[in-house]
């Protein structure tokens, strides 16, 4: 029986970060075993906030996928792929547009959130406002099955199901398949400040990080602010430290616990102890993908590749689109 297939992104803005692993490389390895599925750079996507700096994004595609591919995507299983190879997505993009109504996107809740908290990157543009149109094309172009998103992505899958029910409203057809979603509730993830793990911040630890450095970063976290001697018992499940433990080293976390509560360790020792066990789990992983960086060729013949296989799929969901929209020549 073929696999159902599962859709997925990350756009190429800077640095993958121990954020992205949590958040999403770590889901997706585990999908690519169960799902046919399609991983993107979406490079347009990035281009909507990034055009200023655009000349970037080609070298970021590139160490980012090198941070795919050692931390666990199969080129074999998987169809990893660049956006902007794949001419259909502009040309899905452009159709849904001409159906989708403005006030779908204005209703959209996180534009507004975008333009506040993106205010430097200046994306108050056309553009900007209809990407959720691009991100179900997207979707829909590969009839993907599964879209896995957080909560805070939810609109954008309704949406995309809302267009493809009026695509099939107005041109009296069934081409696209509705997908839902894989919820992935992320486990309190932050940066070594405390605030969301972000390279504005520069608070991240990033996939492909110097050895040397990790220590260092992870020793500048913040722990249980009333925490203040060794003596003190702490409170662990507000300390971010032991929010990595939770990820990280979950088979002893209630000795951690125990070690906080009851004052039989110090901060500075549980954050060491946790230095130590993110640069065995990061180690070599970082040494792959300084080997896969040695030959850029590598990494650029596995996306031609995949830019073939989804290239295929997509002009295939394209010729039925064209037919239904303008019939056939």
């Amino acid at each position: 029986m073929e696999k159902k297939r599962v859709l997925s992104g990350i756009r190429p803005t800077g640095k993958l970060h121990l954020g992205h692993w949590v958040g999403v490389l770590s889901n997706w390895v585990n999908l690519q075993d169960k799902y046919q599925c399609f991983f993107m750079v979406a490079d347009w996507h990035a281009l909507m906030s990034e055009y200023k700096s655009s000349r970037e994004i080609k070298e970021t595609i590139i160490d980012n996928v090198a941070d795919w591919l050692a931390w666990g995507i199969d080129y074999k299983k998987s169809t990893i792929f660049v956006q902007s190879e794949v001419k259909e997505h502009l040309e899905l993009f452009m159709m849904l547009s001409v159906i989708t109504p403005l006030g779908w996107l204005f209703r959209c809740p996180t534009f507004k959130e975008q333009l506040v908290q993106l205010k430097d990157k200046e994306i108050n543009t056309y553009a900007f406002l209809g990407y959720p149109v691009l991100q179900a094309a997207d979707i829909l172009l590969y009839k993907a099955h599964y879209v896995p998103v957080g909560e805070d992505q939810l609109p954008h899958l309704e949406l995309t199901r809302e267009i493809a029910r009026r695509f099939h409203f107005i041109y009296n057809c069934e081409i696209f398949v509705e997908p839902q979603d894989i919820l992935t509730p992320t486990p309190k993830f932050l940066g070594v400040d405390g605030r969301k793990m972000s390279k504005s911040y520069n608070n991240y630890i990033s996939l492909d990080e110097e050895l040397t450095s990790i220590e260092t970063k992870v020793l500048s976290m913040f722990t249980d602010p009333s925490r203040i001697k060794n003596t003190d018992r702490g409170h662990p499940d507000i300390c971010n430290v032991f929010s990595y433990y939770k990820v990280f080293a979950p088979k002893i976390i209630e000795e951690v616990r125990d070690w906080c509560s009851n004052a039989k360790r110090g901060c500075k020792d549980c954050k060491k102890m946790m230095a130590g066990i993110l640069t065995e789990f990061m180690g070599e992983r970082s040494r792959k993908k300084r080997e896969l960086l040695k030959d850029k060729d590598i990494v650029i013949s596995i996306l031609e590749e995949g830019n073939r296989k989804a290239g295929n799929f997509a002009s295939l969901t394209m010729k039925e689109v064209k037919e239904v929209v303008m019939g056939k020549l």
